[in-house]
This record gives C-alpha cells, sequence and structure tokens, in this order.
C-alpha cells in the first residue's frame, strides 16, 4: 500500500463530478490496490472519509470508517441516496481538501444509501448521525462540491482566509 496525494482547495479538479466505475473495475487487483491505497491515506491523513476525487481519480467511489478504533471501513462504490429524513442535524465538519478549516454544516441526520462493496455486491444501509454526515459529505465531493458552499458567503471567505494563513504558516 501507497499514499496518495490529496488534492487540496482551490484545485479545480475538486470540482469534476465523477463518472459512474464500470462493472469490470470490480476484479481489477488496480482497483482493489487503489482502495487499500485510498483506506491508507484517509487513516494517514488522518481523516473519516475520503472520496475519489480527492486523489485525483474520477469514478464514483469513496471509503470510509468513522470508527473510533479505525476498523470498520466502508466501501461505497456509485452510492447514491435513497431518502433522507427530513430531521436535520449540524456537525462541524472538516476536509483532507480544506486541510486546518473547520465549519458548521447542516445536512439530513438520517439516510438511506444505496452501493456497491469493494467486490461488486449491491447493499442498501440506513444510518444517522455522523456517518450520515460523512456520506453526504463524501458524494459531495463525487458530484465537485464541497462542504464551503454550504456556508454563507461571509463564513466561507472567513475559512478560506483561515486556510491561506495556514498554508502561509506552514511554508
Amino acid at each position: 500500500m501507497s499514499l496518495l496525494p490529496i488534492l487540496e482547495y482551490p484545485d479545480a479538479a475538486l470540482r469534476r463530478t465523477a463518472a459512474p466505475v464500470a462493472a469490470e473495475r470490480f476484479a481489477d487487483p488496480a482497483f482493489q490496490r487503489l482502495l487499500d491505497d485510498m483506506f491508507q491515506t484517509m487513516y494517514e491523513a488522518p481523516g473519516i472519509g475520503l472520496a475519489s476525487t480527492q486523489v485525483d481519480v474520477f469514478e464514483r467511489f469513496m471509503v470510509i470508517d468513522v470508527s473510533e478504533t479505525r476498523d470498520q471501513p466502508l466501501v461505497f462504490v456509485n452510492p447514491t441516496i435513497r431518502e433522507r429524513s427530513a430531521d436535520l442535524r449540524v456537525h462541524t465538519e472538516g476536509c483532507l481538501s480544506i486541510p486546518g478549516v473547520f465549519a458548521d454544516v447542516t445536512r439530513a441526520d438520517g439516510i438511506v444509501v444505496e452501493a456497491f462493496d469493494r467486490h461488486g455486491a449491491r447493499f442498501e444501509l440506513s444510518v444517522d448521525g455522523l456517518l450520515a454526515t460523512c456520506v453526504q459529505h463524501e458524494l459531495d465531493h463525487l458530484d465537485g462540491k464541497l462542504f464551503i458552499d454550504y456556508l454563507s458567503p461571509l463564513k466561507r471567505d472567513r475559512a478560506l482566509k483561515k486556510l491561506e494563513k495556514l498554508r502561509k504558516n506552514r511554508e
């Protein structure tokens, strides 16, 4: 396994929409290695979710593990949200592509997501709380949307100024 470079805002590639994964990809050893590399990259970052578009791959898949023990890896290939609860929840979100910036985002508290696992088996999952937030966040990446897009112009401007300041301090 190896670490993958994570695209950072304002890279224009983060705004690209990912294409569906073709059925033959599931049997491709390179695809399976890529999933493993994405998990390693996500864990090392550290993060709880990583969409393919964040590592410059424009196919619809993502990896997630919201467990504290980092032992419940989930793969979602060609994910679709089938239902969203009317109940909303505010989570403080961050993003590996916008490192060091966090903001409150309101999303559906519960969702039903349909996807394929890493081997091509279709599944449906009803989730809420942090996992629901994470799925929605990563699915947004596959559609070229970032969590800062949910912020008011003033809050987005503040978040981006903070990102710029953090980058200058890293140099």
